[in-house]
């Protein structure tokens, strides 16, 4: 028996999606002695951060960068406790090059936290208060984090865990509970400042889903830090993918059961606790109902209302609906000879090509670009995968999706032509997918994808708790704290495992 597994009789758990989230909480719960079987709809384990290929190229779905690799790092934590090694992985230097419009030289995010100042420096003169900030308040933030608080608590262990967290120079970040970036740049006289203000849009919309208006300051002090060391995103090498197949290893070496193509199509509940799940072979068509002790949902809080129905809280319900519409994205996966790509070429790159434009509709575009030797192109290729923030509905409505779907093909080609050297010889593979597609292979509502704006309203205390109103049924996610990637999602499961322990 595994260190740390329970004698009792094995409690049987059901975890809905295969995401990073659900595979972390499935193989945890699997090394602790649990039952666990793991449904996805997909064909391959991983949802957003999964890959698919084409000839010889290996396309990292929609995530591209990882975060927590380091020691201390809540991936680096997990891979301890389930003792397994992580991931072949190389620091991205500078974690992302910015262009401005009109700009031929780049805001390099550089890793090396003096190197990154004197970037900061340079570009944004008279920002140096606001940055001093950010960095006094992410240390608070982070120390706060490490200590494993539950945000937000619904239970008096829950309570006893963030109260545990607290210290005295978490107080610092109080007076900031309710800041957002655009209210504390105002009040170092930088609102106007155009090229501070579109940079650091760019960047949270990356992290948080929304612009710097709307981001709640103590996450951005979190999402705006973790590039510099000791920090840092990693590129993996192989492919996102190799994240998924480690967890997937560990929970099968345990026990647990990895149910891909089979659609979890409701969660039923006994009055107020959850008790077994419908599940249904693709394949096949059988249908039948799992029992669980305990429902683990990594899907989205608008999934959780559908796979509820009728069961789903008014109040829960409520708040869900409330939610403002998220975002969607339109990605565009090339396969290109290795002379498409300039030389020195960092990792990532994000344009915007028209200030006047809104970020996303292939105004802006977020590039993530293979390394030679890193497994996702044959040798003397490469692979340039471009995501692009749009609204989804648009894509539901229209009467010709193909068409629409070549427009937006040929635009992003065409911006990203004014960087890379592309041409009919130099492409050599091309595939696009809109928020249809993964509508159709995460099964996320709507194809929305980074989970709930980190906006103050829905951030942290605010935010969706882990712990359902209905007992048994857990959430985790980007819908929940602390918020979207493959870290955040990870954290959310960990901190689902040690509250199912708990409760028993």
């Amino acid at each position: 028996m595994p260190k740390g597994a329970i004698a009792q009789p094995k409690q049987r758990v059901v975890v809905v999606g295969a995401g990073i989230g659900g595979l972390t909480a499935a193989a945890l719960l699997a090394r602790r002695g649990y039952s666990v079987v793991l449904c996805d709809q997909a064909s391959v384990p991983g949802g957003c951060a999964s890959t698919f290929r084409r000839r010889g190229f290996t396309f990292d779905v929609g995530a591209t960068q990882v975060a927590g690799l380091e020691p201390g790092g809540i991936h680096h934590r997990i891979f301890n406790l389930l003792d397994i090694e992580p991931p072949e992985a190389r620091y991205c230097d500078p974690a992302c090059a910015v262009y401005l419009p009109g700009e031929a030289s780049p805001i390099s995010v550089w890793r090396d936290p003096d190197q990154w100042a004197a970037e900061r420096q340079r570009q944004f003169p008279s920002s140096e208060p606001f940055w001093q900030l950010m960095a006094d308040l992410f240390r608070a933030s982070w120390a706060f984090q490490q200590r494993d608080p539950v945000l937000p608590p619904r239970s008096l262990w829950d309570v006893s865990q963030l109260v545990q967290a607290v210290r005295l120079g978490t107080l610092t970040t109080l007076p900031h509970t309710f800041s957002t970036v655009g209210q504390v740049l105002r009040w170092y006289g930088l609102g106007g400042d155009r090229r501070l203000k579109t940079f650091l849009d760019l960047q949270l919309k990356l992290y948080s889903q929304v612009d710097a208006e709307e981001t709640a300051l103590l996450y951005a002090a979190t999402a705006l830090a973790m590039s510099q060391a000791p920090h840092g995103l990693y590129h993996l090498e192989g492919s996102m993918q190799v994240l998924s197949d480690r967890l997937v290893k560990s929970m099968e070496r345990d026990s647990g059961r990895l149910l891909l193509r089979h659609t979890v199509e409701h969660i039923h509940t006994n009055g107020d606790r959850a008790v077994a799940v419908t599940i249904r072979n693709q394949k096949t068509g059988h249908v039948w109902q799992e029992p669980a002790d305990q429902v683990v949902a990594n899907v989205t809080a608008q999934n959780l209302v559908h796979l509820l129905g009728e069961a789903a809280p008014q109040g829960y319900r409520r708040r869900v609906d409330k939610l403002p519409s998220g975002s969607g994205a339109f990605v565009v996966y090339l396969g290109v000879r290795q002379e498409a790509i300039p030389a020195e070429c960092p990792p990532h790159l994000q344009f915007l090509y028209d200030y006047d434009g809104p970020i996303g509709e292939n105004n802006s575009l977020f590039v993530s670009v293979s390394r030679p030797g890193d497994g996702r192109a044959p040798e003397g290729y490469a692979t340039i995968v471009a995501s692009s923030f749009t609204d989804p509905a648009p894509w539901w409505q229209t009467t010709d999706y193909e068409a629409t779907k070549q427009h937006y093909t040929q635009e992003a080609i065409a911006r990203l032509g004014q960087y890379f050297h592309l041409t009919p010889e130099t492409i050599v593979v091309t595939e696009a997918a809109t928020p249809r597609t993964f509508a159709h292979y995460t099964a996320r509502d709507r194809g929305m994808v980074g989970g709930i704006g980190q906006r103050v309203s829905t951030f942290g205390p605010f935010g969706f708790a882990n712990r359902t109103p209905i007992q048994g049924l857990w959430l985790v996610g980007d819908s929940t704290h602390p918020g979207e990637g493959t870290a955040g999602v990870s954290y959310a499961a960990w901190t689902v495992v040690r509250q199912i322990e708990a409760s028993r």
